[in-house]
């Protein structure tokens, strides 16, 4: 599993290790990894044009010192500083001595971004708060169209570490070299985005980073891995049968909407329960599709044994389905119009009962939830889906570029989903999800594991079915199964 530490743990597992190690030793191992990542992603360092954009801080001072090393490979290395009287006096003289110089004239210094082979941005440190200074705006923008690849000190400048936020100018990297630890800024979008490929560098931080106690020496994020997933897959052994592997309930679409209860259906059968009932008004659609779904006519309370539901997908104003799905004892899966329909008290009561609940909102619904505009959401996916939580004690998975799952009550490390394509913004992929999801609860996972697996084989089939070029809904839960395989073959 891939997690994420906040700045203040990652920066009080760096006090220690120095207290420990020879002076500058952990800079010297940053700077030697960030240099072996430049020189792979220029192939031929001899020659090279190297631009450094370096800040005041430990960032620039690792910016220097790798660039010292690609001097001595032969590179033309260049350092613009845009604190003089502030840069890292060590760095500095290390860069100078390997034959490398300072770039002085602010105007030269933009046209030599542009012309780089490699800009490497050391401006702002995983410290930084809001968006880029006024004097390193035009230089970010000169290295976004320039013709050089741009490779990010630990984490782009003008990105929040902590939490993936840009709030205002930022550097866009093709490649961030992070160190120590992943940040989560770097997981999630909008930053995972200006982070580009992400290449881990270990500093010698080891357990130090985990060892701390409290929320401070926690994960703030995780992204599971297939080795993972694989653990979290429900198999069935040799007395398994249906009722055993378990059955969810699917209460969803309408006359307006049947195609949403034939898509979570669809979902539900590759998601590894024994069988799926549907509950609802496109009985007809659902079983001229899926001959082998369990139909029933007679409301949620009175279908029949079921370890799971799923409610919303395309159920229009069927308020009363919705509730009638709250009030049963088993995990409970909402989304679509049954998020607009559930009332807090009902879900919160689930939560405080011990009943598992998953919400799966996209970034317009969890909006409407809080009472919010949909930019403030998708700019801040972290803090939105932890409230959410909070306020419904609920798990919640939040849709969009980045994928989140945050526990009920908003606590621990929230899951984010590295698997995923933007082809899957298409309808009724959504509703897929849900099947897929309630599946997995009625097989015994857990509400968090449940969201967070189904969202990463979604993800992987929406990959499969794309390859490329446009998907429909139907695609990604034809592929499915072959994203199973695809988990548990790694595996093996």
């Amino acid at each position: 599993m891939r997690t994420a530490y906040s700045v203040e743990t990652v920066r009080a597992a760096e006090r220690e290790l120095m207290a420990r190690s020879p002076e500058g030793a952990l800079m010297q191992r940053a700077a030697a990894g960030l240099a072996a990542a430049c020189a792979d992603v220029l192939g031929r360092v001899y020659g090279s044009r190297v631009v450094l954009l370096v800040g005041s801080g430990d960032n620039g001072g690792d910016a220097l010192y790798a660039g010292a090393r690609l001097a001595r490979r032969g590179a033309g290395v260049r350092a613009v500083l845009l604190a003089p009287g502030r840069a890292h006096a060590g760095g500095l003289a290390a860069l100078r001595r390997a034959g490398g110089s300072v770039v002085s004239d602010a105007g030269g210094a933009v046209e030599l971004v542009e012309q780089a082979d490699l800009v490497v941005d050391g401006i702002v440190g995983i410290g930084g708060k809001g968006g880029l200074r006024e004097a390193a705006v035009p230089l970010a923008e000169a290295a976004r169209r320039g013709r050089g690849v741009v490779v990010a000190v630990d984490l782009p400048s003008g990105v929040d570490a902590d939490t993936g936020e840009v709030r205002g100018a930022a550097v866009r990297a093709d490649v961030t070299v992070t160190f120590g630890a992943y940040k989560p800024g770097l997981l999630i979008d909008p930053g995972r985005e200006y982070a580009g490929v992400v290449r881990f560098v270990d500093i010698g931080l080891g357990g130090r980073v985990a060892g701390g106690t409290g929320s401070a020496g926690s994960p703030q994020a995780e992204a599971l891995q297939h080795a993972d997933v694989a653990r979290l897959l429900p198999v069935p052994g040799a007395e398994s049968d249906k009722y055993r592997r378990g059955v969810v309930g699917i209460a969803a679409g309408s006359a307006r909407y049947p195609g949403a209860a034939v898509l979570a259906v669809g979902g539900a059968l590759r998601g590894g329960a024994g069988a799926v009932r549907y509950v609802g008004p496109a009985g007809g659609a659902v079983l001229a599709r899926y001959p082998e779904t369990l139909v029933s006519e007679r409301g949620p309370a009175r279908a029949g044994r079921v370890q799971a539901w799923v409610v919303g997908p395309g159920a229009g104003d069927d308020a009363a389905t919705v509730g009638e799905v709250l009030a049963a004892d088993v995990p409970v899966l909402i989304d679509a119009d049954g998020l607009r329909l559930a009332e807090v008290g009902a879900v919160r009561g689930r939560g405080l009962r011990g009943v598992p609940t998953l919400m799966t909102p996209h970034a317009g619904e969890a909006a409407a939830l809080l009472g919010v505009e949909r930019e403030e959401v998708e700019s801040g996916r972290l803090a939105a889906a932890r409230e959410l939580a909070a306020r419904y004690e609920a798990a919640v998975l939040l849709k969009g570029s980045t994928t989140v799952v945050a526990e009920a009550g908003g606590g621990g490390a929230v899951r984010v989903n590295p698997t995923g394509t933007p082809w899957l913004a298409t309808a009724g992929s959504g509703d897929v999800l849900s099947g897929l999801g309630g599946s997995l609860l009625a097989a015994g996972l857990s509400a968090v594991d449940a969201g967070s697996v189904a969202a990463y084989l979604h993800g992987l089939a929406g990959r499969f079915a794309a390859e490329g070029a446009p998907v429909a809904a139907e695609d990604v839960a034809g592929r499915i199964a072959e994203a199973w395989r695809s988990v548990v073959g790694a595996e093996v």
